[in-house]
């Protein structure tokens, strides 16, 4: 099992901290935001990790060197700058994630999902599907949502078209095999997302437990109350 936390982007939104520190190592709670995700998915027995690289992407990996500080093993998928967006940042890292389904994080959300139930829907995802997304409630900053879910919370169908839409959490599990047509650039994954769930090859469920995209100030100030609330 593998899993890739997407790192390369510049984070518009957190500057002035952005401009000299990559987003990934902004500190939460005592601890750099990206290390959070790593000793998660540690807990949750995956220790094959693969970090892209863009923005200040030298000084995350003379950060994290190979991961063996944290117990980890860590590939590094150097995009340069400008970075590849999210779709081609990933399928700039296939080479470096195997043939198998793999989970993907997002390097600038947080979440108490437990990893565990994401790492066995990848080892059960069914042959025909190329993804399973966690989907949240729409946040204040993005009350339309992304994608709609047809069927039952804990295990449905991801649908573009609907009612009610929910907001991707930036957790999933992806194949391979949803890149298989992508041309080697910059573009975003959603797209392939939206294009996989019309020909019903996606299956999503819906997490009402604590979430937070970090994009601002703002968040950060409240994902660090919460975390240091809880420590103590």
């Amino acid at each position: 099992m593998k899993a890739m936390i997407l790192a390369a982007g510049r984070g518009e939104r957190m500057r002035p901290l952005t401009d000299h520190t990559p987003k990934p190592l902004i500190p939460v709670a005592g601890r750099p935001l990206i290390e959070h995700h790593l000793l998660r998915l540690k807990s949750a027995g995956v220790t094959d990790i693969v970090i892209n690289l863009g923005w200040l992407g030298d000084r995350l990996r003379d950060h994290l060197g190979d991961g063996s500080a944290l117990g980890l093993s860590i590939a590094w998928s150097e995009e340069g700058w400008p970075a590849l967006e999210t779709g081609g940042g990933i399928c700039h890292a296939l080479p470096l994630l195997g043939a198998a389904p793999f989970l993907l994080i997002n390097g600038d959300v947080w979440s108490d999902y437990p990893l565990e139930r994401l790492v066995a829907r990848a080892t059960t995802l069914p042959d025909d599907d190329l993804a399973h997304l966690l989907l949240v409630p729409n946040p204040p900053h993005n009350l339309r949502g992304d994608f709609g879910l047809a069927g039952d919370e804990t295990g449905g169908r991801l649908i573009t078209a609907c009612a009610e839409a929910h907001t991707f959490s930036g957790l999933s599990v992806l194949r391979p095999e949803l890149f298989v047509d992508c041309t080697p650039g910059a573009f975003p994954l959603a797209p392939l997302l939206r294009d996989a769930a019309i020909r019903g090859r996606v299956s999503a469920e819906l997490y009402r437990g604590h979430w937070i995209d970090v994009g601002t100030p703002e968040r950060l100030a409240s994902l660090e109350a919460q975390l240091t609330q809880e420590v103590r």
